[in-house]
C-alpha cells in the first residue's frame, strides 16, 4: 500500500454502507481523534486503535450463593455459576462490593425491578410515576456518546433480546419506560433498543437516506457483500497479504451473521401464527437470539461503526421461560424462590446460561484481530445487573464482570473486592476516563475505582 488508508473508508453499494475492520494499512493514517480534535480515548490508544465500551444487562438478579467467587487477586477461585469464565479468565475482571443505591426504595416503596434497570447505567433515582412525567438521569453510555460518539457513523447502538411496552404501569406504579430501557439520552428520553436482529443489521450496514434501494436489496434477499463486491476487489488489489486475510475473515463473519438472520426469518414464517402480531426474524431458540445480538455488537465494534453499545438480555421483571435448558417456569417467578430447592435449581441454570453466552462473546472478541492485538484488548465490556440476589431484591454487592484491557489501561484476570457500599458509578467514572471522556463526576459516584490497574 503506497498511501495510508483512512479509518473512515467504507464500501458502498445499493443501499449499503459497509465500514471496514482495522487494517494494517490504517496504522499510517492520522488518528481520527487527533484529526477531529477529539479526546485521546476516542481513537488514539494502542497506536491509533480506538477503545470500545459496552454494557450488558442481566435481569432479576442471581442466586448469589452460587455466584460469589472466593479469594481475591489473580489467585481467586471461581464459583459454580461462573465456571465458564475460566475459558476467558485472563480477559475478565470480577468486581464485588459495588452498590446501586438509587435502585433502593429511598422512601418510594415497592418497585425494585423498575428502579434496577432505570438506575443501572444512570446512578439516579427514578421519579415514581406511571405517566408521561418520567425522570431519570443520562446513562453512562450516552454520556460517552456525547463526547466521543461523533468519531463514528453511529454514536451508539442499543440492542435487546425482549420486546417490552414503553408506556403504562409495569412495576408498582413505575412506568414501563423504566423497566424497558437502560440507555437514556436525557432525563426523560430513553434510547429505544433494537430487538429484531435483522433491524439491527440494517441499522449497522444500511445506507442512511437510500430507503428505496434498501427495500430492493431486502426484497432480493441478497447479501450486503454482493453490493460492495466491486469496491472490495479494488481495495484488495491495494492491500498487503495480511490485510487481505483480515478483510476476507471479516466478510466471512458478515455472511455468517446474514445467513443466521435469514434462517431465523424463514423459521419464524414457518411457525403457526397466534392471534396477535408476531416479531419477524427472531430465532425460536433464545440462545441463538442472544448470540446473534452479541455477534452484531462485535461487528459494530470491529468495523468501527460505533464504539459504544448496550444490550438488554431481558427487561427487569421478565418472566421468560428457558425450555432449552430445562427451565419451564418463568424467570421472575423462580427468582422469588423462598428457599424452595427446585426453584433455586432453576435460577442457577438461568444464571449459568447467561454466563455461558457472555463467555462465548468474550471468546469471539479474543479471536478477532484489531490493530496489533485482538478486539478484546481494546474493549471494556461490563456484564451485570442492578439486583444482587433476586430473592432478596437487594442492590449491594452486585454481580459485576468487566472484560477487556481498554488498550492496556486495565489489568484483568483478577477478583477485585471493592469496599462494601462502593457506588457502581465509581466504576463508570473510571471507564469514562479510559474512553478519554472529560468527567468530573457521574451519577452518585464518590470517586474513581482505583484498582483496575496493578
Amino acid at each position: 500500500m503506497t498511501s495510508p488508508l483512512s479509518r473512515r473508508t467504507v464500501l458502498r453499494g445499493l443501499g449499503v454502507s459497509m465500514a471496514l475492520p482495522w487494517l494494517d494499512a490504517m496504522a499510517r493514517a492520522t488518528p481520527l481523534a487527533a484529526a477531529q480534535g477529539l479526546p485521546a480515548g476516542a481513537g488514539a490508544l494502542g497506536g491509533g486503535v480506538p477503545t470500545r465500551i459496552a454494557f450488558v444487562f442481566m435481569p432479576n438478579g442471581v442466586n448469589y450463593d452460587w455466584w460469589g467467587p472466593t479469594g481475591s487477586g489473580a489467585g481467586y477461585r471461581l464459583s459454580r455459576t461462573l465456571e465458564p469464565i475460566d475459558r476467558v479468565r485472563e480477559h475478565v475482571t470480577i468486581i464485588t462490593g459495588l452498590t446501586l443505591d438509587k435502585a433502593r426504595a429511598n422512601g418510594d416503596g415497592p418497585g425494585d425491578h423498575a428502579r434496577s434497570s432505570a438506575s443501572f447505567l444512570t446512578g439516579h433515582q427514578a421519579r415514581k410515576t406511571a405517566g408521561n412525567d418520567i425522570r431519570i438521569g443520562v446513562s453512562v453510555d450516552q454520556f460517552a456518546a456525547r463526547q466521543v460518539g461523533q468519531a463514528t457513523r453511529l454514536p451508539s447502538i442499543e440492542l435487546g433480546c425482549e420486546h417490552s411496552p414503553s408506556a403504562g404501569n409495569c412495576d408498582s406504579g413505575y412506568s414501563c419506560a423504566y423497566t424497558s430501557n437502560i440507555s437514556w439520552r436525557s432525563e426523560d428520553t430513553p434510547m429505544p433498543k433494537l430487538v429484531d436482529p435483522g433491524a439491527a443489521f440494517e441499522r449497522l450496514f444500511g445506507d442512511v437516506g437510500e430507503a428505496a434501494h434498501r427495500e430492493e436489496r431486502l426484497a432480493r434477499r441478497q447479501s450486503v457483500l454482493d453490493f460492495v463486491l466491486g469496491e472490495a476487489r479494488s481495495l484488495e488489489a491495494e492491500l498487503g497479504v495480511e490485510d487481505r486475510r483480515k478483510l476476507d475473515q471479516y466478510q466471512t463473519s458478515v455472511r455468517e451473521v446474514e445467513r443466521r438472520i435469514e434462517a431465523a426469518r424463514r423459521e419464524d414464517q414457518a411457525r403457526p401464527r397466534p392471534d396477535m402480531p408476531a416479531p419477524q426474524g427472531i430465532p425460536a431458540r433464545f440462545s441463538e437470539h442472544v448470540d446473534l445480538m452479541y455477534d452484531l455488537l462485535l461487528l459494530a465494534f470491529q468495523t468501527d461503526t460505533t464504539r459504544i453499545g448496550t444490550l438488554m438480555l431481558g427487561v427487569d421483571g421478565s418472566n421468560r421461560v428457558y425450555p432449552e435448558i430445562g427451565v419451564k417456569e418463568g424467570h421472575h417467578h423462580l427468582s422469588h424462590h423462598q428457599n424452595n430447592q427446585a426453584m433455586i435449581d432453576g435460577i442457577r441454570k438461568i444464571d449459568r446460561f447467561h454466563v455461558e453466552r457472555f463467555t462465548r462473546f468474550i471468546e469471539r472478541l479474543a479471536r478477532t484481530p484489531d490493530g496489533e492485538g485482538m478486539l478484546i484488548d481494546h474493549s471494556m465490556i461490563l456484564f451485570g445487573g442492578g439486583i444482587s440476589d433476586g430473592n432478596r431484591h437487594n442492590h449491594e454487592d452486585l454481580p459485576i464482570l468487566l472484560a477487556g484491557r481498554a488498550g492496556g489501561q486495565i489489568d484483568p484476570g483478577r477478583l477485585i473486592r471493592a469496599k462494601r457500599e462502593t457506588p457502581l458509578c465509581n466504576l463508570y467514572e473510571s471507564m469514562l476516563d479510559r474512553m478519554g471522556c472529560d468527567v468530573e463526576s457521574f451519577g452518585d459516584s464518590t470517586g474513581r475505582l482505583g484498582d483496575l490497574t496493578l
